[in-house]
């Protein structure tokens, strides 16, 4: 008896996947857990959602993140831009 609950436990295990790779048991968002016999909502190609809304949901806070991180660079790039005109070449001494 022992013998048969381990092998259907054993056949019943997915495969891990990739370290760092969202985990196709629960939605990446609201972590709700995705039936088997259900739809999965996917973005990205690899991470699943339990529904259109939290996959758009995703995609939205996806979009704001990539606004921010777009202007922070832009501000970025201005302030190194005004500081590289201010820039006064220092004199080194060189010792003889």
């Amino acid at each position: 008896m022992a013998r048969s609950v381990a092998c259907s436990f054993f056949f019943d295990n997915e495969l891990l996947g990739e370290p760092g790779m969202p985990a196709m048991d629960a939605c990446a968002l609201c972590a709700k857990p995705l039936a088997r016999d259900s739809d999965v909502f996917m973005y990205r190609g690899d991470t699943p959602f339990c529904s259109e809304e939290c996959r758009h949901e995703q995609m939205h806070l996806d979009a704001v993140c990539a606004k921010q991180a777009a202007r922070r660079q832009q501000i970025f790039s201005a302030e190194t831009e005004s500081h590289r005109g201010q820039r006064q070449p220092r004199k080194v001494s060189v010792a003889s």
